[in-house]
């Protein structure tokens, strides 16, 4: 049984993601922690549940996404997972934080690369990776069809859609791929996005009007 423990951090109230099972094995999603009492946050939530973290994936490559990405690497020895075609928003990263007056590091290089049906395994755990382009080229959605729940990054919210006016976003694309790759999932299918409350699949098919 996983459990889904959601943080919400820095600047930009980003839906930080650890997944663990009764094994102690956890994967982070999308580690957003930047200030040093958000660091503290995850580090005691850790080990007051006795975790051992083993990946580190992205759903994306923004900023808001992977400013944590350096304390995971540091203090766990994490590598970075996510799809190719997002690396470079992440080798731009440091210059793009600026813009929003966000100090940061370098982020460290992308250590694997992930794609469709990919399997991201932990304890006795997994998810698999659905490829959603349209927010960001190498948006991924995080699916475990057993639990029917799915970690989908700014690619889906509550009543609204990923944005597409960033450097290679694109609304058709968003649209396309939703309607093929995650309407398609049972109703009843527990939607965790990157920012704002959870919402279900069935809620979206019915009440969203992006989607109608």
């Amino acid at each position: 049984m996983i459990s889904v423990k959601i943080f919400v951090f820095n600047p930009f109230q980003e839906n930080t993601y650890l997944l663990y099972d009764p094994s102690g094995e956890c994967i982070v999603i999308d580690p957003g922690n930047y200030l040093p009492e958000e660091n503290k946050q995850l580090y005691q939530f850790l080990k007051e549940k006795s975790l051992h973290p083993v990946r580190l994936v992205n759903t994306h490559g923004h900023i808001d996404h992977i400013l944590g990405n350096s304390w995971f690497l540091k203090e766990y020895g994490l590598k970075t997972e996510m799809h190719r075609s997002d690396e470079p928003l992440v080798k731009g990263a440091k210059e793009y934080g600026q813009i929003f007056e966000i100090d940061m590091d370098t982020p460290p290089p992308v250590g694997k690369y992930l794609d469709e049906g990919d399997r991201i395994g932990f304890g006795n755990s997994s998810v698999t990776c659905i490829h959603i382009p349209g927010h960001s080229p190498g948006s991924l959605v995080f699916y475990n069809k057993e639990q029917a729940f799915a970690i989908v990054g700014d690619v889906l919210f509550q009543g609204s859609i990923g944005r597409t006016d960033l450097p290679g976003g694109d609304y058709t694309t968003l649209i396309n791929g939703i309607s093929e790759k995650l309407l398609i999932l049972d109703d009843n299918v527990v939607v965790y996005p990157g920012h704002g409350s959870q919402t279900t699949i069935g809620n979206e098919k019915r009440f969203n009007p992006f989607l109608s």
